[in-house]
């Protein structure tokens, strides 16, 4: 750009000192332009040029131009050197050349300057005459024939390429910080608007994204849409590039069993984050104290500086394990040396299982109470209807191995033994009351005291009901008087009956349930094989299905009343059998014997009254033989047809 200002005031110059022959020059050019269209006589005709005084048309060609061929041609190249080429969209440097209220004047070394508004220069207030800057060349000539230029396309096209290449070649490049938007920031960089996403700010969550608006930060583009013209940048990856040195570095110096200084950077349920200046390393809710915890938030704080040592690494997965509680002694050694079996401690439950609860006697150091151990009561198979997390008991040494870290502990042995000398105080044919706790299909047990349980089987709750399951008799909570029924001292089991409070009753009613006596009961259900039918004095009686036939072909229905026929009754089994059918069969065959005996009578008396006859005829008379004869034979026949009519009869009877 020098050289073509140093050309341009050598050719003006020149130019001075030439001017007197400017004005024929300039006739000369004119008249050359219009030699493609005009003859020479126009062209004589038509010439501006007056002489003055004797001109000579051949003073060029004699060579008085005082100019010789070497100057000529240097002066040439000088002038054409002066122009640049320039293309539309390409990007040039310009000279100011003049600065005014509104516009810049820019010398590009075209035909012609180019003008760029002073608006597009606000980020240069100190732009003054002969400052060299970009432009982009919008047009070669608009309608004015003025040259379009444009900084802002320029500064743009400048930034994109800037931009790309930072992309390609993973550069770091700077930015500012125009404002928030949702979910992160707006970056200006070099005229081109990025997105900063909230996650890409820093490798810590951010809370206020306010507090980086106008600061200028370092970045590294992660991805360009160029259809969109979108810029996405990152600062976490710079801290993160950063911070992976440091852990290359922290790693390869690290040892099992070294004690480091870190902060607690987060906290979640199964453990707490590190950081150890630049690698984080994690600390497992079970490394942090030797006693139970819930949450490692009991123990430690956000941003809280400790001592932790190192358990294990990992140095491809950068992995750090750390322990806090192993900076201090394990609470067994430090154990009470006069504890042993049989001594009495206190403590606090911090484990409930379903085997049983945990008793934290110190920080560190727990016992088992197994569910057997908590109460002298059989009864007693949840933990949870016994202890609960944070109850503060006292229990007595089971075993104890302080080689293992082992104990067992035991609620129940701080309370009497209830079955020592039990037959004393419920010995057999004893009547208590007890409290139902439990029922199963075969019985119910019963708590008599605390730690005393005992079974009534479902055949000792009723003599005269049929159970089929306990709840039909009574239910849980509910008191019962029971007798001592058995009593085994040694297996700690004690069977109990409730119906034997009572005179069996069955003996009174085989007295009343006689066998074909009949009795008013009501149908109670009806099952495939028969019906239980309520008898009278609270009995039940089992009817069969074809036991349960009315006469009229029809069966006795559920909750109906009728009169039943005991056809079997078990004291032993307490089993009584009836029938509704067998009252009306009966009723009906002793009718049809009635009849059948009526019949026999009649027979009889006939066959009497033939005898008589025929004896009576044969004292008759010759005379009357022929009158006697006819009657014989009619006397005869009815005597058949009785003595058939017996016979019939008799075959009925031997049938039923």
């Amino acid at each position: 750009m020098a050289k073509k200002l140093e050309a341009e005031k050598e050719l003006k110059a020149k130019q001075a000192e030439l001017s007197s022959e400017e004005t024929a020059t300039k006739a000369k050019e004119n008249i050359e332009s219009e030699a493609d269209t005009m003859s020479i006589e126009e062209i004589k005709s038509k010439t501006m040029i007056t002489p003055s005084g004797d001109f000579d048309w051949d003073a060029d060609d004699k060579g008085f131009g005082n100019y010789s061929d070497e100057d000529r041609q240097k002066f040439e190249d000088m002038y054409a050197g002066t122009f640049n080429s320039i293309n539309k969209g390409e990007i040039i440097s310009g000279i100011v050349v003049s600065i005014n209220n509104k516009d810049v004047v820019l010398n590009i070394g075209f035909k012609s300057d180019g003008l760029v508004s002073l608006s597009e220069f606000r980020d240069m207030p100190d732009l003054k005459i002969g400052d060299s800057v970009d432009v982009f060349v919008e047009s070669q000539e608009d309608a004015n024939g003025q040259l379009v230029l444009s900084r802002k396309r320029a500064k743009t096209q400048r930034s994109w390429e800037t931009i790309n290449e930072a992309l390609d070649q993973d550069k770091i490049i700077t930015g500012y910080v125009k404002s928030r938007t949702k979910g992160g920031l707006i970056v200006d960089i070099m005229g081109v608007e990025a997105f900063l996403p909230g996650s890409q700010i820093d490798i810590k969550p951010i809370r206020d994204y306010d507090i980086y608006v106008g600061k200028t930060m370092e970045f590294k583009v992660v991805k360009i849409n160029h259809e969109f013209k979108n810029v996405v940048v990152s600062h976490k990856v710079l801290i993160e590039d950063d911070l992976e040195n440091q852990k290359t570095e922290i790693v390869a110096k690290l040892e099992k069993g070294q004690v480091l200084e870190g902060t607690v950077k987060n906290i979640t349920d199964f453990g707490v984050f590190i950081d150890l200046g630049g690698v984080d390393g994690l600390l497992h809710i079970t490394d942090i104290s030797w006693g139970r915890i819930e949450h490692p938030r009991e123990v430690l704080n956000l941003d809280q500086k400790i001592n932790v040592v190192v358990l294990d690494f990992d140095d491809e997965k950068k992995r750090i394990a750390l322990g806090l509680k192993q900076l201090t002694p394990h609470p067994w050694e430090a154990l009470d040396t006069a504890l042993e079996v049989g001594s009495k401690v206190k403590g606090k439950i911090v484990t409930v299982a379903d085997y049983g609860a945990f008793l934290e006697i110190t920080p560190g150091v727990e016992g088992l109470i197994h569910v057997s151990e908590m109460s002298w009561s059989q009864n007693l198979r949840n933990p949870q209807e016994f202890l609960k997390v944070g109850d503060e008991v006292e229990a007595q040494v089971l075993t104890l191995d302080r080689n293992e870290r082992k104990m067992s502990l035991g609620i129940k042995q701080l309370t009497p033994d209830p079955w020592k000398n039990i037959a004393e105080r419920y010995p057999v044919g004893s009547q208590h009351k007890a409290v139902v706790k439990n029922m199963t299909n075969f019985g119910v047990f019963v708590e008599i005291e605390e730690g005393i349980d005992g079974l009534i089987h479902i055949s000792d709750l009723s003599w005269s009901k049929k159970i089929n399951h306990p709840n039909e008799f009574t239910k849980v909570g509910e008191e019962l008087d029971v007798v001592v029924l058995e009593l085994d001292e040694a297996n700690r089991k004690l069977s109990l009956g409730h119906k034997q409070l009572e005179e069996n009753p069955w003996e009174t009613f085989e007295t009343i349930f006689t066998l074909d006596s009949v009795h008013e009961g009501t149908v109670l259900k009806v099952t495939d094989k028969g019906a239980i039918v309520a008898l009278p004095y609270g009995v039940e009686g089992f009817a069969p299905t074809k036991h349960m036939a009315k006469e009229d072909g029809s069966s006795v229905k559920a909750d109906e009343t009728a009169d039943f026929k005991i056809i079997e009754f078990n004291k032993d089994s307490k089993r009584i059998v009836v029938s509704h059918a067998r009252i009306w069969e009966e009723v009906k065959a002793e009718e049809r014997k009635e009849e059948m005996n009526q019949k026999k009578k009649d027979a009889k008396a006939t066959i009497s009254a033939v005898k008589k006859v025929k004896d009576s005829v044969e004292k008759s008379t010759l005379g009357d033989l022929g009158v006697l004869a006819q009657l014989k034979q009619q006397m005869e026949g009815a005597e058949n047809k009785a003595k058939k009519a017996k016979d019939s009869e008799e075959s009925a009877e031997s049938a039923e």
